[in-house]
């Protein structure tokens, strides 16, 4: 399977983009799909608030993507005032593959189709090493916070 999915494309796709931007962690390759933040600290050993879950809204019909510790979960009214739109509702599977290239459960911070609004949950910065996915429910990335703001220029927000 891993040699499989070294090939996909949005895992090619994201792993280009994240050496364009410069990324520098690591782009790990799991067993199985990793659906839920339980299932992904599971596998890699790390705390559930370590993972920064690639979150797609549909805000009125734009897309706007929200990383957010596994932790906890985004009120969406009170980020959706925090960030300046009317309402921000969960996309629908069809929306996230026209607006990502990617599959729920596996959206990659970067490497969209197009530009993408982007929130960092500020919970994230707690953790010194944080995994997301890199365009596969089985792949994922190590990356700081600092470096995942610098990577998709997003912009800090308490999700809570």
């Amino acid at each position: 399977m891993a040699s499989d999915l070294t090939a996909h494309p949005s895992v090619v796709r994201f792993r280009e983009e994240h050496a364009h931007r410069g990324g520098t962690g690591d782009i790990v390759i799991l067993p199985d799909s990793v659906h839920t933040a339980a299932l992904a600290a599971a596998a890699l050993g790390c705390e559930v608030g370590a993972i920064a879950n690639s979150l797609l809204f549909d805000a009125g019909g734009t897309p706007v993507l929200v990383l957010t510790s596994g932790a906890h979960r985004v009120d969406t009214g009170a980020t959706a005032t925090r960030i300046g739109v009317e309402r921000l509702e969960r996309a629908a599977p069809e929306f996230v593959r026209e607006h990502t290239g990617q599959v729920i459960g596996g959206v990659s911070p970067i490497g969209h189709p197009t530009p993408i609004p982007t929130y960092v949950d500020t919970a994230l910065q707690h953790y010194p090493v944080l995994w997301a996915a890199a365009g596969h429910p089985a792949t994922v990335f190590s990356t700081t916070y600092d470096e995942l703001l610098a990577l998709t220029g997003a912009t800090a927000v308490d999700v809570e």
